[in-house]
């Protein structure tokens, strides 16, 4: 499985913004997928998670709320939506996909995207 993230870029405070992650792969559907993040100097931390059938969702403390994760699996795409975005949120953004949920959400999934860098400012 490849993953191809997009949809970054430079927004104020206050803003939205969607990212998405194109697997190939017939698979895709069977995975769970989650968006990570690593900010400038900082370790890479867990945002999001969602299960293969998009029946559950998991997210950070930080983005509760704010951010909303979302997957369709016709187009092999998952999907992570920001809304009233921080400075904090600067990073860059990761999407992986593991057959297991509890090794994503440990950042030890198999499949990693490249990253597409979220800018926010103040």
């Amino acid at each position: 499985v490849q993953l191809q993230a997009s949809g970054g870029g430079l927004v104020q405070a206050g803003g939205s913004l969607t990212l998405s992650c194109v697997a190939s792969g017939q698979t895709f559907g069977s995975y769970a997928m989650g968006w990570f993040r690593r900010a400038p100097g900082k370790e890479r931390e867990f945002v999001a998670a969602i299960s293969w059938s998009g029946g559950s969702t998991y997210y950070a403390d930080s983005v509760k709320g704010r951010f909303i994760i979302s997957r369709d699996n016709d187009k092999n795409t998952v999907y992570l939506q920001m809304n009233s975005l921080k400075p904090e949120d600067t990073a860059v953004y990761y999407c992986a996909g593991d057959p297991g949920m509890a090794t994503l959400m440990r950042s030890s999934a198999r499949y990693w995207g490249q990253g597409t860098l979220v800018t926010v400012s103040s």
